[in-house]
């Protein structure tokens, strides 16, 4: 309505098109996301499963955030094993659930902390850890954690749908694993556990 004001002044349609542009990928992303949460809450998504080094999984993933990570004033240190860990996944949604536990590690850690993700494996498990000191007071209720919009009212003014959890918790899921969260004090914890395969 205000592009279309005949008086509108020269700088002004700029900055109204660059809210615009912002609002819409806001809104891209929490559609994307209620489509995928709705699907994975109907059973009707589709694992293309397939033999996976882990490892190999967790570091592209790093990778694709490192550009974030350099230029974020959060301190990773990662720790994993020098030789491949499998599991029987679909790769791509595994991804998701280590790109959406990396994204919330950048966003939500209080600044100049360190962050810790770790991959172990015990018996016939791959596991694998997240810890960060959290910028927002958490509930000890780690279940409000994965309501669907259930943020903190500061962390609502990021770009996120608030899905994310609960979403890669579901993928971790239908995989047969556990994603399992854990708080004491500020530290949030995510633990990640996969039927691991045979060398």
């Amino acid at each position: 309505e205000l592009l279309k004001n005949p008086e509108i002044g020269e700088d002004e349609p700029s900055t109204y098109i660059e809210i615009i542009e912002r609002k819409s990928q806001r809104l891209k992303v929490l559609i994307e996301d209620l489509f995928e949460a709705s699907k994975m809450a109907s059973g009707t998504i589709e694992l293309s499963k397939q033999k996976v080094d882990i490892v190999q999984l967790l570091q592209q993933s790093l990778a694709e955030y490192n550009e974030t990570i350099q230029t974020s004033n959060i301190h990773f240190r990662v720790a994993n094993p020098d030789y491949p860990l499998y599991a029987f996944v679909d790769g791509q949604k595994m991804w998701r659930v280590f790109e959406n536990l990396i994204g919330n590690m950048i966003h939500y850690s209080l600044e100049n902390t360190r962050a810790f993700i770790s991959i172990k494996e015990e018996k016939d498990q791959v596991i694998i850890t997240f810890k960060n000191i959290s910028k927002y007071e958490l509930s000890e209720n780690t279940d409000e954690l994965f309501e669907r919009f259930k943020r903190g009212d500061e962390s609502r003014h990021t770009d996120g749908s608030g899905l994310g959890l609960a979403i890669a918790k579901s993928i971790v899921d239908l995989h047969g694993g556990a994603l399992d969260l854990e708080v004491d004090g500020d530290l949030f914890k995510v633990t990640v556990i996969l039927e691991r395969l045979d060398k």
